[in-house]
């Protein structure tokens, strides 16, 4: 165990672990080596990096969104480094293991037979959660659907990473009619409801975007004109003005007005909120009722948001009775939203229950392309996305299956005027139906194809181009969307297509540091959101945004023959520069430097490659 090499909250959890074994441990606790991860085990092997696949690019202006195909893992080892506490929000539609030959683990679709189902999922989710704790800024959140087949050990889970007081709400989705009759196989029990987990990184960062509810001004119609100067005394700490019979008139001016009073009973749970104008009243006014008579008017001073300074009570018309009558008028903070209305906003507290049954219904063709496993209906993901302010938000789906999290982001940005951006990651996973399709047609074992696999048969790779999700479900819904599809109005937007590619990591240091080199260059313009060539040679190249006002400017020579004519290129751009040299250690040492203006540095791939063994660490402890 290395602790100089663990971060801050790798400490803390180890520490946490210890205290954990020897007083006793409440949680998640599951058989992780029963059968470990292969794509995990094997993440020593190889260094994930990108590579564009630029004949896939959807241009229809807007924001530079990413869609990257390949293992979700493989793709978390990639953003660890590209969009370490970068994301704004995770929304994630996970396998949910119900044995229905959804959920694949190391090429074998796990059934209810599985005696070790529950420990593989949760293998399978922690190593990808832990990452994505990584990518979150601090005020960043994680939303989970999920059913009732994982969701206990998803809750244990969830709390174990980031902690049970980030735990923000758990929503419950209620996804089908109750009475609506559907086919399901002779059961008794009918779930309709689904849900979602929603944790904060940070709870004391995040401040939630609350929806906003019109503030009424229909009961605001009564007006109270003093006729006379009433008795002045002291009650309770606070001057109080008596007002009798004959002193006031109470006039109900039949219409609605924010300069006008309402009138509230002083009853219920208004004289249980201590220092209220009705707990006032009954605590200290009421007994005098027979000694300032009924119909008396109260103007206790001191009191009440709605700016006048003071509070009206009305004391009862009868002497057995106790209720009194409060006037007060529109609170200031709803007061400026008028402007001569009679409505106003005021903000709501989020609720944990939503009915999208009937978006659920209509869902199967949302996006123009046809998709019957966990499709989200964006209606319902526009909801949870809009939960962070930031209208810049960069949002991170990275069990992306049919893209309803891209679409729901674009439409939002169309609703709200908002400049998001995605990141999907999704494999191109062919189901198990289409996978006994392809071992019949060709005459092969199960076995066999788990070889045709790792030696990357041509056969195979033409089978999943044609049938895979990532290049027939995720990519063309959202060229649908971005272009326009049936009568749907184009959505704009950019999205550049990445699949995950690999550096062998078993030669000595420097080879492996060559390699990763020469291959990571589109991992930094996707890092510093630079895309545009501005010049390209066999030792250097130059990347700009399309505003040209930000540049990425990476020297990959390892001899350094075009050195010198590189510093002068950059010397010569004046706007903010990123700049990447290749070196075999962690430090840049170099006087040239100094004649560069506005500019920040990185050596390569020093801190690539140390990330990278960082998580095959943590992936192997975890």
């Amino acid at each position: 165990m290395n602790f100089e090499e663990m971060s801050k909250e790798e400490l803390i959890d180890y520490i946490k672990n210890i205290n954990e074994s020897n007083n006793g441990k409440y949680g998640l606790i599951w058989d992780k080596e029963k059968e470990p991860e292969k794509i995990v085990e094997e993440c020593n092997k190889h260094i994930p990096v990108l590579r564009e696949v630029e004949d896939k690019k959807i241009d229809n202006n807007g924001e530079n969104n990413i869609l990257i195909e390949g293992d979700n893992f493989h793709a978390l080892e990639v953003l660890n480094y590209t969009h370490r506490e970068s994301i704004d929000v995770i929304y994630i539609d996970p396998p949910y293991n119900t044995g229905n030959e959804e959920f694949m683990y190391n090429d074998k679709y796990i059934d209810d037979d599985d005696g070790y189902k529950h420990s593989k999922w949760l293998n399978f989710m922690s190593k990808r959660l832990r990452i994505a704790r990584n990518l979150l800024k601090d005020d960043g959140i994680i939303m989970i659907s999920i059913n009732e087949t994982e969701q206990a050990q998803l809750k244990l889970l969830m709390d174990s990473i980031f902690g049970n007081a980030n735990l923000l709400s758990v929503h419950h989705i209620q996804t089908r009619y109750a009475n609506k009759d559907v086919a399901n196989n002779g059961a008794q029990w009918l779930p309709i409801i689904e849900y979602v987990y929603i944790y904060a990184k940070n709870y004391l960062k995040f401040v939630p975007n609350l929806p906003l509810e019109e503030y009424d001004l229909t009961p605001y119609h009564f007006e109270i004109n003093e006729l006379e100067k009433g008795e002045i005394i002291n009650v309770g700490g606070k001057k109080i003005e008596i007002l009798k019979k004959g002193q006031y008139e109470i006039i109900n001016k039949k219409e609605s007005n924010v300069k006008y009073l309402k009138e509230v009973w002083g009853s219920g749970s208004l004289l249980k909120q201590k220092n209220t104008a009705a707990w006032y009243y009954n605590e200290y006014l009421l007994s005098r009722l027979s000694e300032d008579g009924t119909d008396t008017l109260y103007k206790i001073y001191n009191m009440g948001e709605d700016g006048l300074g003071y509070r009206y009570v009305k004391a009862p018309q009868k002497l057995d009775k106790t209720r009194g009558k409060v006037y007060q008028g529109v609170p200031l903070d709803k007061q400026d939203g008028f402007n001569g209305n009679v409505s106003a906003r005021k903000v709501k507290p989020i609720v944990n229950y939503y009915d999208f049954s009937p978006d659920f219904g209509n869902i199967i063709n949302e996006g123009g392309i046809a998709f019957n496993s966990g499709k989200k209906p964006i209606k319902m993901l526009k909801e949870l996305i809009n939960y962070h302010t930031n209208k810049s938000a960069i949002v991170l789906d990275f069990f992306a299956g049919s893209g309803s999290t891209g679409h729901a982001v674009l439409d939002l940005n169309k609703k709200d005027n908002g400049s998001r951006k995605f990141i999907l990651c999704t494999n191109n996973e062919i189901s198990k139906k289409l996978q006994r399709e392809f071992l019949k047609e060709n005459n092969i074992t199960f076995e066999e194809l788990k070889v045709m696999k790792i030696e990357r048969n041509q056969k195979w790779i033409d089978f999943t181009n044609e049938n895979g999700i990532c290049k027939n479900i995720t990519y063309p819904r959202i060229k649908n969307v971005i272009e326009g599809y049936a009568s749907k109005e184009a959505l704009n937007g950019t999205v550049r297509y990445f699949e995950t590619d690999f550096v062998d990591n078993n030669g000595t240091r420097d080879q492996i540091f060559y390699d990763l080199t020469e291959k990571c260059i589109p991992m930094l313009c996707v890092k510093e959101n630079t895309y545009k060539m501005i010049e390209k040679n066999d030792q250097y190249a130059i990347y700009s945004n399309e505003e040209k006002n930000k540049f990425t400017c990476v020297y990959f020579d390892t001899i350094g023959n075009k050195y010198e004519e590189f510093i002068e290129k950059v010397k010569s751009i004046e706007k903010k520069k990123v700049l990447y040299i290749f070196t075999l250690g962690n430090k840049i040492e170099e006087p040239r430097l100094a004649e560069i203006k506005n500019y920040t540095i990185e050596a390569i791939p020093q801190r690539i490659y140390d990330l990278y063994r960082k998580l095959v660490r943590m992936s192997k402890e975890n």
